[in-house]
C-alpha cells in the first residue's frame, strides 16, 4: 500500500509539471502572437538587421527581358544583401498571376511572402486583414527613408497602391498612356502641332483621314476602357458605382468616339489589343497606348519612318502596372527583408536601370528628372515623361470596381463597332449600362 501511495505522489508530481509546461507554452505562445500584432503597429519592434539567413519568396508575372532583367537586380540586391534570398517563382501572365494569388488566398499560409498585383486584386485581402500596412516600414527612419516624401517616389504613384487609405503596396513596374504619332506622315499632310486636348486629337484625325483619300486612319485607343474612364475624368467624374452609364455626361464621352468611327477617322485595336501594328504599317497615323510598348514600336517601324511620342490628350493620363505588396504570414524577419529588397528596387539606381532595360517609367521622380535618364536616345520617352505625366489617374479601388473596369473594355467595344456600321448605339449604351451596373453589384 505505502508503494502505491508513493507511485501515485510521483505520478500526481509529474502530472503538474506536465500542466504548468502546458501553460508556460501557451502564455508564451499567446506572448508570440501579442508581440506578432504588436509589430505590426509598432515601428519600434521592427527588425531593422537581418542577422541570419532568411527567404523571401516573390511572386511574379514579368516575363522577356523584364524577367531577365529582374533576376539581374535580384542577384545584385542578393550580393549587397548576403543573408537574403530572393525566391523569384514567376506565375506566367498577369492573368494567371490574379489567379493564383485569389486561389491561394482561400489558403493563407501557401501565401508568398509578397507579390505583384494591381490593387483591385487584394481588395478582399486587405478586407481581411490579410496585407502588411508598410507605412511602419516606411517612416522607420532606420529601416525605411522615415516618411514616404524622403522615398523619393512619386505621390500619385504610392497614393495608387494604397487600398481603404492604408498604404499596402509600394509602385513597381509602372506605365502611362501616352500619344505616339507618325512625325514624316504629320509632315507629309501639313499637320505642324501635336493634338493636345481631344479637340485636337479629333480635328487632326479626321483631317489626315480625308487628306489621305481614307487611306489612313486618323487615331485609336488601345484601352476602351481606360479611354472611358479617363473621358469621364475629365469631366470631372470618378470612376465609382455612381457612375450613370447613360446619362448626359457618360454620352458625351461615348459619343466622341463613336463619331470618329462612324466617319472614319477613328479605330481600335480590335482581337489584336494593339494598334501598334496598323500604326508600324502605316494605317493608322497615331494611337493612345502604353508606354511600355514603345520599345516594340521602334522595332516594329525600323527605319520606315520618323515617330515620336507626346502627352496623352487631356489633361489626365492613366498610371498603371503592378505593385508589390505583402502577406501578414511572413515573419517579422522576412518582411523585414523583403521591405528591403522593395526599397532597393526602387531606389534611384535600380529604377534607371530598370526603366532604361523594360521601357517601363521610373516610379522615383529624382530618375524621371535625372540628366542620366532624360539623356537616353534608345527611346523617345525619357525625354518627353516628366512633362506626360502632369497629371496621372488610377483606378479607385472599392469592391467590385476592377470587375466594373473590366466589363468597359467589351461595353465600349459593341457600342463602337454599332456606330461603324451604322446600327443603333443607344440600344448598346442602354445594354452596357446594364453590364456595368452588374458588375458593380456581384
Amino acid at each position: 500500500m505505502l508503494q502505491f501511495l508513493n507511485y501515485w505522489r510521483i505520478l500526481m508530481n509529474l502530472y503538474k509539471k506536465i500542466a504548468l509546461g502546458l501553460v508556460a507554452g501557451v502564455a508564451l505562445i499567446a506572448t508570440g502572437c501579442s508581440k506578432e500584432n504588436k509589430e505590426d503597429s509598432s515601428a519600434a519592434n521592427i527588425p531593422t538587421k537581418i542577422t541570419k539567413k532568411t527567404t523571401v519568396t516573390f511572386w511574379h508575372g514579368m516575363n522577356g527581358g523584364q524577367r531577365a532583367e529582374l533576376e539581374k537586380l535580384t542577384a545584385e540586391f542578393e550580393k549587397k544583401n548576403p543573408n537574403i534570398k530572393i525566391k523569384l517563382e514567376n506565375q506566367g501572365s498577369y492573368i494567371d498571376l490574379q489567379a493564383k494569388v485569389n486561389s491561394t488566398l482561400q489558403s493563407p499560409n501557401n501565401l508568398p511572402t509578397i507579390t505583384q498585383a494591381y490593387p483591385g486584386w487584394l481588395y478582399n485581402a486587405a478586407k481581411s486583414n490579410m496585407l502588411v500596412d508598410l507605412s511602419s516600414y516606411i517612416n522607420n527612419s532606420k529601416l525605411g527613408w522615415g516618411s514616404a516624401t524622403k522615398s523619393n517616389i512619386r505621390t500619385e504613384l504610392l497614393d495608387g497602391a494604397k487600398i481603404q487609405g492604408k498604404q499596402y503596396g509600394i509602385p513597381f513596374n509602372k506605365s502611362i498612356e501616352v500619344l505616339t504619332y507618325n512625325k514624316s506622315m504629320f509632315e507629309k499632310y501639313g499637320i505642324k502641332k501635336v493634338p493636345t486636348t481631344m479637340k485636337e486629337l479629333a480635328q487632326v484625325s479626321e483631317t489626315i483621314y480625308k487628306k489621305s483619300n481614307h487611306q489612313v486612319i486618323g487615331a485609336g485607343f488601345d484601352s476602351l476602357a481606360n479611354y472611358y474612364t479617363l473621358g469621364m475624368k475629365n469631366e470631372g467624374i470618378n470612376l465609382t458605382d455612381k457612375v450613370n452609364f447613360t446619362g448626359k455626361d457618360s454620352k458625351k464621352v461615348i459619343d466622341y468616339y463613336a463619331q470618329g468611327m462612324k466617319k472614319g477617322y477613328f479605330t481600335t485595336a480590335g482581337s489584336a489589343h494593339y494598334l501598334s501594328g496598323p500604326f508600324a504599317n502605316e494605317k493608322v497615323a497615331m494611337y493612345i497606348g502604353t508606354s511600355a510598348g514603345e520599345g516594340y514600336v521602334k522595332k516594329a517601324v525600323g527605319d520606315k519612318f520618323t515617330y515620336d511620342v507626346a502627352a496623352r490628350p487631356g489633361k489626365y493620363t492613366m498610371q498603371q502596372g503592378t505593385d508589390i505588396y505583402m502577406f501578414k504570414k511572413a515573419t517579422a524577419t522576412q518582411r523585414t527583408a523583403a521591405f528591403k529588397y522593395m526599397q532597393f528596387l526602387t531606389s534611384k539606381s535600380t529604377q534607371l536601370k530598370w526603366a532604361n532595360a523594360t521601357g517601363y517609367i521610373p516610379v522615383n521622380d529624382s530618375v524621371v528628372k535625372s540628366k542620366e535618364y532624360k539623356e537616353n536616345t534608345k527611346t523617345k520617352l525619357p525625354a518627353k515623361l516628366e512633362g506626360a505625366m502632369k497629371h496621372l489617374y488610377s483606378i479607385p479601388v472599392a469592391k467590385n470596381s476592377n470587375a466594373a473596369y473590366s466589363q468597359l473594355d467589351p461595353i465600349m467595344a459593341k457600342i463602337l463597332y454599332a456606330a461603324k456600321n451604322g446600327q443603333n448605339v443607344d440600344n448598346q449604351i442602354k445594354a452596357g449600362k446594364a453590364k456595368f451596373d452588374a458588375a458593380w453589384k456581384q
